[in-house]
């Protein structure tokens, strides 16, 4: 499965989930539609994870979002701890939506030792300890950049095998271990220029 394929299940999922309840059945070109892709492009990603899909019928859309969920390994809870609780780490920890998605934040590090969304929020100090105990594999990253890859380095050497990462760094790993990198400064380049040629197209259009 390509990155790209796994970057759009998600987006089905999220479609499949919103239809409404007696909804029984929809088709890759209703799934495509909703979300202005192509219908061929939609039916390869879903070939490739279900079998659910009739000629003329579609797929059952409950079997399709088991598929989906099992293919993106949401079935089994991933849980994780987060380091650096400041208003971005804190908006995490307070976000119910996660377990939609398989994630469980178990428990936050920083500083100082408090308590966000009934979640403990424990001294940096007890990094090590805590981790061996709680047994994790995967971390989530909202430290300021200058602290981000200490911060990593310690996870990996608790054992950690996956990064999420929101620090405005570029981090180092050793190869075993995944990161994921959530470049905001990236993204909003990314919205800001296609703004400025939007805002060019309708100057252009008006003159």
């Amino acid at each position: 499965m390509t990155k790209q394929t796994l970057e759009r299940l998600p987006q089905y999922l999220n479609i499949l989930r919103s239809l409404p309840c007696e909804t029984v059945n929809v088709s890759a070109t209703q799934i495509a539609a909703m979300l202005g892709l192509n219908h061929v492009q939609v039916r390869k990603d879903l070939a490739q994870i279900s079998n659910a899909g009739k000629p003329k019928v579609g797929y059952n859309k409950n079997e399709l979002i088991s598929d989906i969920e099992e293919a993106l390994g949401y079935n089994d809870a991933n849980d994780a701890i987060l380091v650096g609780v400041g208003n971005l780490g804190g908006a995490l920890m307070k976000y119910g939506g996660f377990k939609s998605y398989g994630l469980n934040i178990l428990a936050g590090f920083d500083k100082d030792e408090s308590v966000v969304d009934n979640k403990k929020v424990f001294h940096i100090d007890k990094l090590e300890n805590l981790c061996a105990r709680l047994k994790v594999k995967m971390a989530i990253i909202t430290t300021p950049a200058d602290e981000a890859q200490a911060v990593c380095d310690r996870l990996v050497s608790c054992g950690i095998l996956a990064v999420w990462n929101f620090a405005p760094v570029h981090l180092r790993v050793p190869g075993d271990v995944i990161v994921q990198q959530e470049n905001m400064s990236a993204s909003l380049a990314i919205l800001s220029k296609k703004l400025t040629e939007r805002l060019k197209e309708n100057y252009s259009s008006h003159t």
